[in-house]
């Protein structure tokens, strides 16, 4: 499978639902921005859990709900009520690097304490409805963190576990440690889902060539930088993903051109312009896109500084025609 990674802001509904519509079958599921435990209750949480109300996100690949933080009643409640829904799964988030975040013992930040993590699983597990899945990092300040973590997991029935082999503390700087992900591959007792920088047909190939066991890849800066990634890496390396649901034909399949960049950004915009909320926050989403979706554009640089600049939705809209024409 090829899975749309959660990212904060930007891998949400309205850019999933998008997303689906211009590159259909490209995503076989997606993992949610994260639903922050602090609001355990459906209903006091209200916008927070917006984003996978089944029926907003008719339309759009599936998705999993993700959860962060450490709050076991509130884990419980949120997990069962999610299942109510109709997900059979979520996933923990373990992986979140932000400092604001990691500082609360959240994301990546509860990697260093594993005595925390056993005492979670013990207490969530058993109460959950849904399976459960998990991502993590290498640990948050060393590599090693990992290794105290794999054995917790491996002792509790999780659906899968997604490995962004960086530390925390890296963020998104320097590249994967891909050496120690293939010391802790086989430590592993669970279905493995390879996480981090795959931005291009070749560092597909590369993962699955490095690590054949890993069936499962997750993207998530690299369909922004280029959305036609997906869709590509299914034409080049059909035969990974002739049984997949999202491929029903695979003649049908190669015979797609995939939606040119330009044009996606086009729609893109045009749903964000559609949307019910200020002025100022269409303003900012554009331009968090923009800076992601320019690099897949030749030219762009210019046309780039000078959209960070505007503040008028109108300029604004007159840019990107004129950068995407």
């Amino acid at each position: 499978m090829l899975i749309l990674a959660p990212m904060q802001g930007l891998t949400e509904l309205l850019f999933r639902k998008t997303f689906s519509r211009c590159y259909p079958g490209a995503f076989d599921l997606s993992i949610s921005p994260f639903l922050s435990l602090t609001h355990g209750n459906l209903k006091d949480a209200g916008k927070k859990v917006e984003d996978v109300m089944p029926e907003l996100n008719k339309g759009s690949m599936p998705v999993i709900p993700q959860l962060l933080g450490h709050e076991i009643d509130g884990f419980i409640d949120l997990s069962n009520r999610l299942f109510d829904l109709g997900y059979n799964e979520v996933n923990w988030n373990m992986g979140c690097p932000m400092r604001r975040v990691a500082g609360k013992h959240r994301g990546s930040g509860i990697l260093p304490y594993p005595d925390e993590v056993r005492e979670i699983l013990d207490a969530v597990v058993p109460s959950l409805k849904p399976q459960l899945s998990v991502k993590v990092r290498l640990g948050y300040r060393t590599s090693d963190e990992i290794d105290r973590i794999i054995p917790i997991l491996n002792d509790y029935p999780l659906a899968s576990v997604t490995v962004h082999p960086r530390i925390g503390k890296q963020m998104y700087s320097g590249t994967p440690d891909l050496k120690r992900f293939a010391e802790i591959l086989p430590m592993i007792k669970h279905p493995v889902i390879y996480n981090g920088d795959v931005n291009s047909v070749y560092d597909y190939k590369k993962i699955r060539t490095l690590f054949p066991t890993v069936k499962d890849v997750m993207i998530g800066r690299g369909a922004l930088y280029n959305p036609q990634l997906p869709t590509l890496i299914k034409q080049h390396c059909i035969e990974d993903f002739k049984d997949s649901e999202s491929v029903k034909s695979v003649e049908d399949f190669n015979n797609v051109k995939p939606m040119p960049a330009e044009q996606f950004i086009n729609e893109l915009t045009d749903d964000i312009l559609k949307l019910n909320i200020p002025e100022q926050a269409k303003i900012r989403k554009i331009k968090e896109y923009w800076c992601l979706l320019s690099k897949s554009l030749h030219g762009s640089e210019e046309y780039k500084r000078r959209l960070l600049h505007c503040e008028d939705l109108e300029a604004m809209r007159t840019l990107i025609f004129e950068m995407t024409k």
